[in-house]
């Protein structure tokens, strides 16, 4: 079981993002030396920005989203974190 985290930016992250991604990048580099964090990335799809993280628990999830600049700073308006039951792996 893996556990996807959605971020959904606020309408002004692009002028906020800047300084706070020093410490969020050092953030979920650290969580993924750890081992709880497998992939992330933000979507480049839409204009409204957005991002997604793999897990390998629902704490390590909360634990990122409780730490991250990002949330406590206000960058994103809203995240959820969804169980996932990884279907193909390598």
């Amino acid at each position: 079981m893996r556990y996807v985290l959605f971020y959904e930016a606020t309408d002004d992250f692009r002028t906020r993002v800047m300084a706070h991604i020093e410490v969020h990048r050092a953030l979920w580099k650290q969580f993924h030396a750890a081992g709880q964090l497998l992939m992330v990335g933000p979507f480049t799809d839409a204009p409204a920005g957005g991002a997604m993280g793999i897990f390998t628990t629902r704490e390590a999830a909360n634990a990122f989203v409780a730490a991250d600049p990002f949330v406590t700073h206000g960058v994103v308006a809203r995240w959820t974190v969804r169980e996932w039951s990884e279907a193909l792996t390598q």
